[in-house]
């Protein structure tokens, strides 16, 4: 019973992955190449691009990298988002509690 629990489970996770939209800002070169029509070459350039200009802004900037063309972006449009751009700052502490007011001196 584990183990086809495990199966389902694994399979679940497969199915989720392969609907879930690739972001290109954040995705590593094997993300990058579960795209159709995205291999090795390909995603190292779209993340060595990244690494030099900065974030994408949106999916069309896709096509600025090289071997990324108009027909090559409309196949991949649906499949990729961009945001995330950075991660988020460390949330700042919480400012110590003050402390409770001097009695009053007599």
């Amino acid at each position: 019973m584990k183990k086809l629990f495990a199966a389902v489970a694994a399979l679940l996770l497969l199915c989720n992955v392969a609907w879930a939209a690739v972001n290109l800002n954040t995705a590593t070169p094997q993300q990058l190449e579960t795209l159709k029509g995205i291999g090795p070459a390909k995603a190292k350039a779209i993340v060595d691009y990244r690494a030099k200009n900065g974030p994408f802004k949106t999916v069309d900037d896709l096509k600025k990298v090289s071997g990324i063309g108009d027909k090559t972006l409309e196949k991949l449009r649906k499949d990729l988002v961009v945001g995330g751009a950075a991660p988020s700052p460390a949330a700042k502490p919480s400012p110590a509690a003050k402390p409770a007011a001097k009695p009053a001196a007599k």
